[in-house]
């Protein structure tokens, strides 16, 4: 059987193009989240209510977040917007994990740390998402690069 060789180049375009199925999964999987937990928050859904209240900003807090995670999911999604979605995301579940280990704690009325959970993938996939996709950010992307 010959052996073909592999310059490397072809090996880079390889990773290049599993790196972009991978962060592609990790995109949807990032927007399927926080698509999933709009309706908590848009809705009025007493865990959210709960979530807002004890960090002091019901009900603009819990609108406004939810408009921005409306906003980071599509942005996720589309190709152009791809990577700074990603940032944004990430910046997001920071702020979301951070309020779990303060006020809020890991487990959020009974939920076994479920929330918590979705906040840590969502920062994984979406931490992942920005690093293949860094070099489309605007002003970041160069320095980056």
């Amino acid at each position: 059987m010959p052996q073909t060789d592999r310059t490397a180049s072809g090996a880079r375009a390889t990773q290049s193009v599993a790196a972009a199925r991978a962060a592609f999964v990790a995109r949807l999987v990032a927007a399927g989240i926080l698509g999933q937990t709009l309706f908590f928050k848009f809705s009025g859904a007493p865990e959210a209510v709960f979530i807002f209240t004890t960090l002091g900003v019901e009900p603009w807090g819990r609108l406004a977040l939810g408009v921005v995670e409306l906003l980071t999911a599509i942005a996720l999604l589309v190709p152009a917007t791809r990577a700074a979605g990603a940032l944004v995301a990430v910046g997001l579940m920071l702020g979301a994990i951070a309020s779990h280990l303060g006020p809020l704690g890991i487990e959020v009325q009974g939920d076994g740390g479920t929330l918590f959970t979705l906040a840590v993938v969502t920062l994984l996939c979406a931490g992942f998402a920005a690093f293949v996709h860094r070099r489309e950010l605007p002003l970041l992307g160069r320095m980056l690069g």
